[in-house]
């Protein structure tokens, strides 16, 4: 996981943070900024805390800097840490609830979006205007149908699939957020089903 340690060969401990720095132009996240959230995350994961859960890492954002940490590498931690913080709700939910409501409030979730992409293709979302660029509707409603196989018919879909999603730009888009919003909401589902 990625809160554990690492050992060296003499015994000392090394803080998995350890990510690749970016070199030349190329822009990678400000490394003080990421080594800060993953130390609270860390922080409320050991401490048994909800202060940090899974869908404010989804969210997490750092400054892109020279010599910053390798984008990718940082992405991949984040999704192990937003798992793991997943894991430990649902544990908790169904410790608390059982599984029974887990499961229940899993499938009223996956409902309600499979609800939302039944809408006919290029009408899934709203809109910006005419001068204003949004997500590519193509693009997005591809996803949504990817989304909807997933949930209807049990298709293969990860939740770093989606995390990594990335629609080109059109004007009179689909809005970002409302789209956003529906991918954090199936990375929800997925990882309360795991």
């Amino acid at each position: 996981m990625v809160f554990d340690d690492v050992r060296t060969s003499d015994g000392s401990v090394q803080s998995p943070t350890a990510f690749s720095v970016t070199t030349g132009r190329v822009r990678g996240y400000h490394r003080a900024a990421v080594d800060t959230f993953l130390a609270a995350a860390r922080a409320a994961f050991e401490g048994d805390a909800d202060d940090l859960g899974a869908a404010d890492v989804r969210v997490a954002s750092f400054p892109l800097v020279k010599n910053g940490y390798v984008v990718a590498e940082v992405d991949a931690a984040l999704g192990r840490v937003e798992d793991a913080l997943a894991a430990r709700a649902r544990d908790r939910a169904v410790r608390s609830q059982g599984a029974g409501a887990w499961v229940e409030q899993a499938r009223d979730d996956a409902q309600i979006i499979l609800d939302h992409l039944a809408r006919p293709k290029r009408q899934r979302f709203a809109r910006t205007g005419v001068l204003t660029f949004g997500y590519r509707i193509d693009e997005v409603d591809h996803v949504g149908t990817r989304i909807a196989r997933y949930l209807r018919d049990g298709e293969p879909l990860t939740a770093e699939q989606l995390r990594s999603a990335a629609f080109r730009m059109q004007r009179g888009g689909y809005r970002e957020e409302q789209v956003d919003a529906l991918l954090d909401a199936t990375v929800d589902v997925i990882l309360a089903v795991r």
